[in-house]
């Protein structure tokens, strides 16, 4: 039986990646139009329905930088198999809860299962794509997978809990990364540039796991226990203090888990804080678009779900037309206009009304996103794996990851506490007092999104950015 070639075999590992994240991505929405079933089903309360999300958010969160390295450290395929093997078996479980209790341990196990796969994904493609062209055509498939599997989720969530139930938002994924981890071992070659003889920084390890975790936990909770109560207040502190003895850590570990060089490019450290604008915003946009949809028009889950179709799409074809726009003039510009874009569509969704129509209130802004947001998540991703050394290419990509999370959080948080603000000031409850809030949430949205593309314009060296431009590296690639 032939071989097949060196294109095919990584055009089967970029499939193969690419439908691994499109899982990760996707079980961050797809469980929300299926939370009134399950509340129903296993008699959860409102406060609990909302923990169904954010066990995933937490432990997704907050392990993302350890697994980034543990992929460096231990072997990016082994890293990768791992996560794989946990995320299915956590949602095996999830599936077939008969309780609470365990329905959000499964999903903060899927969550950590996520941490181990998607950093240990993303520095493999890394690893073995060429900086230069052939990398940024892998990342604009990397790019349309990250921004339109939160669309398709919600779609897809829709769907299954209405034909045929909730346990399937999570079952649907087993059959999946089942698939995927019998071929990761047949397509991925191991790659381990970090020598297994190093020590491993533990110190920096659970100080930096524990600040992220408690801070992201600080954030989703926010909004039950006050954003001024004692509680956040102390979570907050000691999510800070966590942080700063992990640089204390760092500063005297002989083999720091996150080296000072990793952030020694302006144009890299700029990405992350950017993606962190990004995610901030992209949550945001579903969360709230769902809502109106909902809540405001009063349309069904399925006919919500079918309205983020043409935006999932979009992205799609926006990030593949980013990547090949990135290799022309570089990635600065294409960040700068997807976030301009991006900018655009919230301030166009801050004009929605009660008698809101498709074609003005949601596909009109809908589509302005997604063109904005696929151009962004291509070139963000460039940004911040560009320039990295082959052993922190699990690093890299854990902190993108853990940027991307926490600002999800963060941005979600804040928008939520400055829509109930608004909407209490209009009496509450109604859709003319929801739909206010609303505005102002996406108002604040579009905020996040133009100090986004100020940042991009202002601190990402152009030199940096056209580095990139159609040039392939003369080293080969890590298989």
């Amino acid at each position: 039986m032939p071989q097949p070639t060196a294109e095919v075999r990584k055009g089967l590992l970029l499939a193969l990646l690419a439908a691994s994240q499109f899982v990760v991505v996707l079980d961050a929405s797809i469980t929300n139009v299926a939370l009134p079933s399950i509340g129903r089903a296993l008699d959860i309360s409102q406060d609990g329905l909302s923990w169904v999300v954010n066990a995933y958010t937490l432990t997704f969160g907050g392990f993302l930088l350890l697994g980034g390295r543990l992929a460096d450290l231990l072997g990016r395929r082994r890293v990768y198999i791992a996560g794989l093997v946990l995320f299915g078996i956590a949602s095996f479980i999830g599936g077939l809860a008969q309780s609470e209790a365990m329905l959000i341990a499964s999903r903060a196990l899927q969550g950590l299962g996520a941490a181990l796969l998607s950093p240990a994904a993303l520095s493999i493609l890394t690893a073995t794509f060429r900086q230069g062209s052939e990398r940024n055509k892998a990342l604009g498939v990397w790019g349309a997978v990250a921004g339109s599997g939160g669309a398709i989720g919600v779609l897809l969530g829709g769907i299954l809990t209405e034909y045929l139930s909730w346990r399937w938002v999570l079952l649907v994924n087993v059959p999946i990364v089942a698939a995927a981890a019998l071929a990761a071992p047949r397509i991925i070659v191991e790659s381990r540039v970090v020598a297994r003889t190093q020590a491993f920084d533990v110190a920096g390890a659970l100080s930096v796991t524990a600040g992220v975790s408690l801070l992201v936990y600080a954030l989703v909770d926010a909004n039950n226990s006050g954003w001024g109560s004692a509680r956040t207040m102390a979570l907050i502190g000691l999510a800070v203090a966590m942080l700063a003895a992990f640089v204390l850590v760092e500063r005297r570990a002989k083999a720091p888990l996150v080296p000072g060089d990793i952030f020694s490019s302006r144009t890299r450290t700029a990405s992350y804080v950017i993606a962190t604008l990004i995610a901030g915003s992209l949550f945001s946009m579903f969360f709230f678009i769902s809502l109106y949809m909902q809540q405001v028009l009063g349309w069904s889950a399925i006919r919500s779900g079918l309205s983020y179709l043409p935006l999932g799409l979009t992205i799609v074809v926006a990030a593949g037309a980013g990547s090949q726009v990135v290799n022309r003039v570089g990635f600065k510009p294409v960040l700068a206009t997807g976030l301009s874009l991006v900018t655009i569509a919230m301030v166009w969704w801050s004009q929605i009304s009660v008698g809101g129509t498709f074609l003005a209130d949601v596909l009109g802004p809908s589509l302005v996103a997604a063109v904005g947001l696929g151009l962004s998540f291509v070139s963000v991703t460039v940004g911040g794996t560009s320039g990295v050394r082959n052993d922190e290419a699990g690093l890299a990509s854990g902190l993108l990851n853990a940027s991307q999370q926490v600002g999800g959080a963060l941005g979600l948080a804040i928008l939520v506490a400055i829509a109930n603000a608004r909407t209490d000031a209009f009496g509450g409850g109604g859709p003319a007092a929801l739909n206010e809030g609303f505005q102002a949430a996406f108002l604040g949205g579009g905020a996040m999104a133009a100090v986004g593309a100020v940042l991009a314009v202002t601190m990402i060296s152009r030199e940096e950015s056209r580095s990139v431009i159609g040039v392939e590296a003369s080293a080969p690639a890590v298989g």
